[in-house]
């Protein structure tokens, strides 16, 4: 899977769900220079975050928001970190499973 570093829009989503949680500050630093693959190119909007950990596994949620995808179908978002507690997967879920088209501006 090709990598690469968070988009705008990513990002600012991102740091919009952070805000507030207990780790946000150190998560925060790490965002600019993430490098991520998308689980579902071009669909779902799915991220993992890479790591140099080797058999990383899924940790805890550490936030969760929703929004109102262009074609105004909900989607709901969750952001888990591994269980080192380093970011591990952003998980975008559009409630009628069509491709997800705009990360909205936070």
């Amino acid at each position: 899977m090709a990598t690469r570093a968070l988009k705008l829009p990513e990002l600012s989503l991102l740091m919009f769900m952070l805000r507030g949680t207990p780790a946000a500050e150190r998560l925060l630093t790490i965002l600019y220079s993430a490098e991520v693959t998308e689980l579902e190119p071009g669909q779902t909007g799915s991220l993992r975050f890479v790591s140099a950990l080797p058999n990383r596994r899924l940790g805890e949620k550490v936030a969760g928001t929703r929004f109102l995808d262009e074609d105004g179908v909900p989607v709901f978002v969750s952001l888990y970190l591994d269980e080192q507690g380093e970011l591990y997967e952003l998980d975008c879920w559009k409630v009628d499973d069509t491709p997800l088209r705009r990360i909205p501006a936070f």
